[in-house]
């Protein structure tokens, strides 16, 4: 499979305290990758040192085959979405402003093009049309959250970041997020990863989990192998709380909802 994301012996310190320690990492390409793992331990620093938001101290981080370093930064991150907790949203522009806003970075002479990215992506993540001329204070949380989503995919990017997206928001809208990026993943085959605290989410969504402590990789594998299969202690604690939710004996753990359970 081709590589989209590669960390390469990935340092990072906040003064005296190292966040990531000689941190590896291979993404292929259409993975969902999930980030679970103790505050602190480095999830949204790495998210962020991809699209160039943070500089490692140490180490290589390469995107699409070519080293970051030295790479023109704006123009490495209008090829990556990104979406946050609580959408951040320009609450001075409409729906269709904030969908468009990096579409008409890219496509100034073409507004069609850019009026018709809208159209497809307000579709995508479930948005009726007549909410086009709308503010964000005029939206629910969860329009607000697909608003967000649908501007980080406005510009068709092939990967995708997302920091505890669906943390803002109440557990029924939750769900349907959840829902929402799972299909427009399997619909796209964008490449994506995703940060959490919810171990729940991080297995219903990931067709890879990262699990992460104090800067370290716990494991990395497919959720059921995590399961099944735990690294560490501290995986095993994951993996225990999810079992106890799912009120399934370890030989029918494949059987688990991943629903409810929230960590760290």
């Amino acid at each position: 499979m081709e590589t989209m994301i590669e960390f390469r012996h990935v340092k990072k310190s906040y003064g005296d305290k190292p966040v990531l320690k000689d941190f590896n990492l291979t993404v292929e390409k259409g993975e969902f990758v999930t980030i679970i793992g103790s505050s602190g331990c480095g999830k949204t620093t790495a998210l962020k040192m991809v699209n160039g938001l943070l500089e490692p101290d140490g180490g290589d981080i390469f995107v699409y085959g070519e080293n970051i370093r030295g790479k023109d930064q704006t123009q490495l991150r209008r090829n990556i979405g990104y979406a946050i907790q609580g959408s951040v949203l320009f609450p001075h522009m409409t729906v269709e402003q904030n969908i468009s806003y990096v579409p008409n970075l890219l496509n100034k002479k073409d507004r069609k093009k850019t009026r018709d990215a809208v159209s497809k992506w307000m579709k995508i993540v479930g948005l009726d049309d007549e909410l086009r001329s709308r503010f964000p204070s005029e939206l629910s949380g969860g329009q607000q959250q697909r608003v967000g989503i649908a501007r980080a995919l406005a510009a068709s990017p092939e990967i995708l970041l997302m920091d505890e997206p669906f943390g803002a928001v109440d557990e029924i809208t939750r769900g349907q997020l959840q829902t929402e990026i799972g299909r427009i993943h399997a619909q796209t085959g964008i490449t994506v990863m995703f940060v959490t605290h919810d171990i729940s989410e991080a297995l219903k969504l990931g067709t890879k989990v990262l699990v992460m402590d104090k800067g370290d990789i716990q494991q990395y594998d497919r959720p059921e192998e995590l399961l099944r299969h735990p690294a560490t202690d501290f995986v095993k604690k994951l993996v225990a709380q999810q079992r106890h939710a799912c009120h399934l004996p370890d030989d029918r753990l494949e059987e688990c909802e991943y629903s409810g359970v929230r960590t760290c």
